[in-house]
């Protein structure tokens, strides 16, 4: 089975009168590059995907509508000179970036300002494990269900899929500590299998923090 190969982005250059007639990003970002960032070609349309990740950045940032369905990014921030697309796009052609996701606080735990010193591209599988480890749902904290039939609170944690059972409890708090010290023994692990430092201490700062919380 070969592998599918995926066309290349053509830069093709854009000309002045195109160039002036861009208006700033979500009111804030500049778009200076000196090809067309979105062509058509060949009736489809294809977009650079340094200004697709930029763009995204900024969304999650200033677009309100973003906001409603995605509130924990309501203080985000975005360093100044990020607001220049050609400094986003210099910075990302340095980086590990093909498939894998623009992360701003896996190296920084909490962090809201998306910046060089703080963002790091990760697979998928870490952004998910770092954001199930602060999410909440329904009235219980994560990993932790009402079994209304025996009056217990149940913990339990999902890994590669495959949903682990960590128990019954009298009290919801209880049970979240059991989840807590599982994800934390969980994300130590897949800690010491990273080989970028960045990425390995920060996940290890997420593990500290679940289990001191």
């Amino acid at each position: 089975m070969t592998n599918k190969i995926i066309p290349q982005f053509i830069e093709i250059p854009a000309n002045k009168q195109s160039i002036s007639k861009r208006k700033p990003i979500f009111g804030v970002g500049i778009n200076d590059a000196d090809y067309i960032v979105s062509p058509i070609i060949n009736g489809k349309q294809k977009t650079c995907v340094f200004y697709l990740t930029w763009k995204s950045m900024l969304a999650r940032c200033f677009y309100m509508p973003y906001h409603k369905y995605r509130p924990t990014y309501t203080q985000c921030t975005v360093t100044t000179k990020w607001l220049l697309f050609s400094s986003f796009k210099s910075w990302m052609k340095n980086q590990d970036w093909k498939g894998k996701q623009l992360d701003k606080d896996i190296v920084t735990p909490r962090n809201k300002h998306y910046s060089p010193e703080n963002c790091v591209f990760i697979p998928s599988k870490l952004n998910n494990l770092i954001l199930d480890s602060n999410a909440i749902r329904g009235s219980h904290p994560q990993g932790v269900c009402l079994e209304k039939n025996i009056h217990k609170f149940r913990a339990s944690c999902k890994v590669d899929g495959k949903q682990n059972k960590l128990g019954y409890f009298t009290t919801p708090e209880e049970a979240s500590q059991a989840y807590k010290q599982f994800k934390s023994n969980h994300i130590t692990e897949i800690a010491s299998q990273q080989t970028d430092e960045r990425i390995k201490n920060g996940l290890l700062k997420h593990a500290e923090l679940l289990r001191t919380s």
